[in-house]
Parts: structure tokens; C-alpha cells; sequence
């Protein structure tokens, strides 16, 4: 038997390599992306919001602060709302700091809202692992429909009927909890207000 030269040995190792690495880093990546921006083009672009001008002002997916009172408030985010630096607080549970923020933010909410505050929902005083979750438990959101009635002058029902349409169940099948997308929210009573 001849022994093999080093060229035949390498050449199948390098024929693998060269496959898995054009097979699965590009063909693949190259089919997944074509097949997510057909079939979900909104979602494979980011689910980015435009205004009027078609500027880019947000994405559905991620939360961002609104100002005043006419507006449903997210989370609050351990990274100021800032993609770039997208964390939680890393506080454990049993943090004294965590706590006071959490006492503090609790107190703020309540006040803002006019309710006591063991009616504020833990979502609206606590940040999200990513600190960008973009969406509210409904009762979160039910909280503030009150506020933002009063600030625009609506009636409540008016307020809580928009909240009810955008409550949205828990998709595919998969078990999970309702939520409401504050940014889509938002979106819908600017829309309302100049539809009128």
C-alpha cells in the first residue's frame, strides 16, 4: 500500500471546509434572508415606523419614550431607550438598589396616573431583560387610559376602545400572555386625532 502524499490528505479537509463554509455562511444565509423578505418584508425590514415625509422614526419592535401626557408610556429602560446599549439593570432581586428604584418608580407611576399605588402592573415600574420590549400588559396600558382621555380631551371610551383593538393575543399557538405594542398605540391616536 502507498502511503498518501500530504496534498491527498488535505485536499478532502479542505473540500469540506470550503463547503460548509459556502453552504452554510452564504447559500443558506443568502435563501433565509430572500425567503423572510418575501413571505414578512415589514418584519425582515426591521417593522420600522415612517412618518409622513417617509423618515424613519422608530421601529415596532423596539420601545422608545414618549413625551406627554396624551401618550401611553412604556417600560421604563435600564439603557435610556438606546439600541446601542440594549441591557437590563443586572440588579438582583434581592438588591436594595433595585428595590428603592422599583418603590420610587412605583410611587412616580401612581402619582402620574392618580391611582394607589398597589394598582400599578409590575411591567410599568420594572425594565425588560433588553430594556427595549416594546409591548405592555394590557392592564399596564388600562392604567393609563384615564391620563391620556384627559389630556386630549377624549372621552375614555373612545381611549379604551383604540387599547382594546391593538390587545394582542399571543401568536402561532405558542402559550404566552396578551400585550399591547405602545409604539403602534401611539401611532393610532395620532392617526385618530387628525382623522377627526
Amino acid at each position: 500500500m502507498t502511503p498518501k502524499t500530504p496534498t491527498a490528505l488535505w485536499r478532502p479537509a479542505i473540500g469540506l471546509s470550503l463547503f460548509a463554509l459556502l453552504g452554510t455562511g452564504l447559500a443558506y444565509a443568502v435563501l433565509a434572508t430572500g425567503i423572510a423578505g418575501t413571505l414578512f418584508p415589514a418584519q425582515a425590514g426591521g417593522s420600522l415606523v415612517r412618518d409622513a415625509d417617509g423618515r424613519v422614526r422608530g421601529s415596532l419592535l423596539l420601545a422608545q419614550p414618549f413625551a406627554g401626557d396624551g401618550y401611553f408610556q412604556a417600560r421604563p429602560s435600564a439603557s435610556g431607550y438606546d439600541p446601542m446599549a440594549a441591557a437590563g439593570s443586572n440588579l438582583a432581586r434581592g438588591n436594595p438598589q433595585l428595590a428603592q428604584r422599583v418603590a420610587d418608580a412605583t410611587a412616580a407611576v401612581a402619582a402620574r396616573e392618580r391611582v394607589a399605588p398597589a394598582q400599578v402592573p409590575a411591567d410599568l415600574v420594572t425594565a425588560s431583560a433588553s430594556g427595549l420590549d416594546p409591548d405592555l400588559s394590557p392592564a399596564a396600558a388600562r392604567l393609563q387610559v384615564a391620563r391620556v382621555a384627559r389630556a386630549r380631551g377624549w372621552p375614555q371610551q373612545r381611549v379604551q376602545a383604540l387599547l382594546e383593538r391593538h390587545v394582542q393575543a399571543p401568536g402561532w399557538g405558542v402559550p404566552g400572555q396578551p400585550r399591547v405594542n405602545v409604539i403602534a398605540l401611539n401611532l393610532a391616536l395620532d392617526a385618530a386625532a387628525h382623522a377627526r
